[in-house]
C-alpha cells in the first residue's frame, strides 16, 4: 500500500529548525534547562527530520513569548533609520505624509526572517537592504506608483529574508541592495 500525501509526515525547513535552536538557547539563558540538557536537545533539533520529532525535542519547555511588533510612526515629516540598529522580527512603519528611509545595510539582524509592514499615505519610501538579503514584496499593495526593485543577478547565500507587506498610497517604494 502506498502512502497518500495526507499520510506523510511533513518535513521541517531550516526556518523551523533555526527557531527551535533559538527557543532552546532562550530556555537555557532563562535557566529552564541545564547545559547538558541543552547539548542533548540541540543535537536532537539539528538531526530530526519531521515536525513531530521537533516538537518532541522541545517538549516540557515553557510556552513561547508572543512576538511583538515594533512600530515607527509619524503623521508628517521624515522617518529615518540608519547605521547599526537592531531590526526586530516584526516592524511596522506608519506615515500619513512624508518620506521614509530605512537603511538596513549595517543593521543587526537577530532573526533570519524579518517582516516589514508599510502603512504609508503620501511620500516616497526607500529601503536599503544588505547585499545578501532576499527580498519578498509580493504582499505589498501600491496605489499610484509601482515599486522599484531589481533582485541581484547573482544572489549571495546566508542573508536575512525580508518580507515587505502593507499599503502605499501616493508614493513610490525603492528597494536596493547595499554595495558593501
Amino acid at each position: 500500500m502506498t502512502a497518500t500525501p495526507d499520510d506523510r509526515t511533513p518535513l521541517i525547513g531550516e526556518d523551523d529548525r533555526d527557531a527551535a535552536v533559538r527557543r532552546l538557547q532562550e530556555a537555557y539563558a532563562e535557566g529552564h534547562v541545564t547545559h547538558e540538557e541543552l547539548d542533548e536537545r540541540l543535537h536532537r533539533v539539528l538531526t530530526v527530520g519531521t515536525r513531530e520529532e521537533l516538537v518532541s525535542a522541545l517538549g516540557a519547555l515553557p510556552a513561547e513569548k508572543p512576538e511583538s511588533t515594533a512600530t515607527i510612526g509619524a503623521a508628517a515629516g521624515r522617518i529615518k533609520r540608519r547605521g547599526a540598529w537592531r531590526v526586530p522580527r516584526r516592524l511596522k512603519v506608519e506615515s500619513a505624509m512624508g518620506r521614509v528611509r530605512l537603511d538596513l545595510s549595517r543593521a543587526v539582524f537577530e532573526h533570519g526572517l524579518v517582516d516589514i509592514e508599510l502603512q504609508l499615505g503620501t511620500g516616497r519610501a526607500s529601503i536599503t537592504v544588505p547585499r545578501d538579503a532576499v527580498v519578498d514584496v509580493e504582499e505589498l499593495v501600491t496605489g499610484w506608483k509601482d515599486t522599484r526593485y531589481r533582485p541581484p543577478r547573482h544572489p549571495r547565500p546566508g542573508g536575512p529574508t525580508i518580507r515587505i507587506s502593507g499599503t502605499m498610497g501616493f508614493g513610490r517604494l525603492r528597494i536596493r541592495h547595499a554595495r558593501r
